[in-house]
């Protein structure tokens, strides 16, 4: 009997190069879009030249704009789009789901609207079947042209976990399994919002003190926010965690950094942002991780003067005095 094949929703640059990723390792893989033409464009070309034009489809991979037809072929579906339309992504696929399949997402950061973590809200909306959230220090780019990786795969079903894990491993990918869902998705939500304080700061020109500062101090505000929403430290240590924080504050293919960057340089929020032409992923990251940090009461300095910065129109130059200003306090405090 042929193997059901691996269906990823989603044909944004990471949706794409995971789709790539898991044909290059010898799996029939459907890629779903929402736009037929660029559908098309991408069974024609072989290629999705819009997000990621250097990468060659392997001969496994065949885009499809047939949704129906994507979740009745396959079992395990891969959901790789912005956290904004997780939930309405989500609910598109609850009718046609197969009564066996199993629900992963890479998607990144809270539901602005509720607070919620996406595993909570693909309880909400698929109740419960086999789930698992993909994250780690990842660029699309890489991933797509074969660059070593490695990246995290968290789920509570253990099965479902590994599986997947073998489904992307390659020879030049690697994933680790691990239970710990809600430390990997606060990593994954946190991380964004310091990368913009990352790029901010460069932008400015403060230098490489400043960066690292910004990237251990943000590490202790993503460790406080997990381990209060029920996440482990060790997790936040790890791929999903720093490892992701790191890559992404230190490195210009990350949107969020360059974000930052343009910021730091004078560049007001909206232009800033139209400027990136692609879901950037902090800006709405910023909101909900200072609303839910603050109904929890967790101290989040960084990520709260980030959020001022986009949302509430501080400049730069007065966040960065709220951040020095602060009252003198251990470290591990």
């Amino acid at each position: 009997m042929h193997p059901a094949p691996i269906a990823v929703v989603g044909a944004g640059s990471w949706g794409t190069a995971l789709a790539i990723q898991v044909a290059r390792a010898g799996h029939d893989t459907l890629l779903w879009g929402r736009d037929p033409v660029q559908i098309e464009a991408m069974r024609a070309e072989r290629r999705n030249a819009r997000y990621l034009p250097d990468a060659s489809f392997p001969p496994a991979l065949q885009p499809t704009a047939d949704l129906p037809r994507v979740l009745a072929e396959a079992r395990d579906v891969l959901v790789v789009v912005p956290s904004s339309v997780f939930r309405a992504t989500l609910t598109r696929l609850a009718p046609d789901l197969r009564t066996d399949s199993r629900l992963a997402w890479a998607t990144k950061g809270f539901e602005l609207a509720t607070g919620l973590l996406p595993h909570q809200v693909a309880l909400e909306v698929l109740g419960r079947r086999p789930t698992a959230v993909l994250s780690g220090p990842t660029f699309a780019r890489e991933v797509g042209a074969g660059l070593p990786t490695a990246m995290t795969v968290a789920s509570e079903h253990e099965a479902f976990g590994k599986d997947l894990a073998r489904t992307l491993a390659g020879p030049t990918f690697r994933a680790y399994t691990q239970t710990d869902v809600i430390g990997v998705e606060v990593g994954g939500a946190v991380k964004n919002v310091i990368a913009i304080g990352s790029g901010i700061a460069d932008g400015v020109g403060y230098g490489a003190n400043t960066r690292v500062a910004l990237i251990t101090r943000g590490l202790a505000e993503m460790m406080r926010l997990g381990v209060r929403l029920g996440g482990k430290r060790d997790t936040l240590m790890g791929l999903a965690g720093l490892g992701d924080l790191v890559l992404t504050c230190t490195d210009d293919q990350s949107r969020n950094r360059r974000l930052g960057l343009a910021l730091g340089g004078g560049t007001a929020p909206p232009r800033a942002i139209e400027t990136i032409g692609q879901a950037v992923e902090g800006v709405p990251a910023a909101r909900a991780v200072h609303e839910v940090a603050q109904r929890l009461g967790v101290e989040m300095p960084i990520c709260a003067e980030v959020y001022r910065i986009l949302h509430e129109g501080r400049s730069v130059e007065a966040a960065v005095r709220g951040l020095m200003g602060r009252e003198m306090k251990a470290e591990t405090d």
